[in-house]
């Protein structure tokens, strides 16, 4: 199966630079943030509020895991690296795309965390929070795109320079 899996933070672009690379491969996109809401039928942070964030990172862990799709852009939530067997299917599937951004850039676009559905948890800063992701990002991505300063079509162009043919 041949599957382009974008990973990274909340805000990094995984959705906005899915859509259009999937565009521009002939690829289908899926945002698996949108195939738990509607599995679940709820909002992430609904869900979050409702169940927790260790119901939620299992929910999402499953759902991630049973994704099968083809020829796709996948766009995930940011917490799906927490998910060890999602994480295994996803890289089986497909190549797994790191968008990485400074936290500076990522503190700046994300005005409201909890609007987002981030999964902070209590007395969790975003910074702790960044710091814990990153590393994990990092050891599960096949490629690590610099995303800092680049415009869409700039960061499409460097994904797909990168993309193993």
């Amino acid at each position: 199966m041949m599957n382009i899996v974008l990973i990274g933070m909340p805000t990094a672009g995984k959705s906005t630079v899915g859509v259009i690379l999937a565009k521009v491969k002939g690829y289908d996109f899926v945002d698996s943030d949108l195939v738990i809401q509607n599995q679940e039928n709820r909002l992430l942070k609904d869900i979050i509020a409702q169940e927790g964030i260790d119901s939620f990172i299992s929910i999402e862990n499953r759902t991630n895991a049973s994704l099968f799709v083809n020829h796709s852009i996948i766009a995930t939530g940011g917490s799906v690296i927490y998910g060890d067997e999602a994480m295994a299917h996803l890289k089986d599937i497909g190549t797994v795309v790191y968008l990485k951004l400074s936290y500076e850039t990522i503190q700046e676009r994300l005005e409201n965390a909890k609007q987002r559905g981030v999964v902070l948890r209590e007395n969790q800063t975003l910074l702790q929070l960044y710091q814990e992701r990153c590393p994990l990002y990092e050891s599960y991505a096949d490629v690590i795109i610099d995303a800092e300063n680049l415009g869409i079509e700039e960061l499409i162009e460097k994904i797909l320079d990168q993309l193993p043919s």
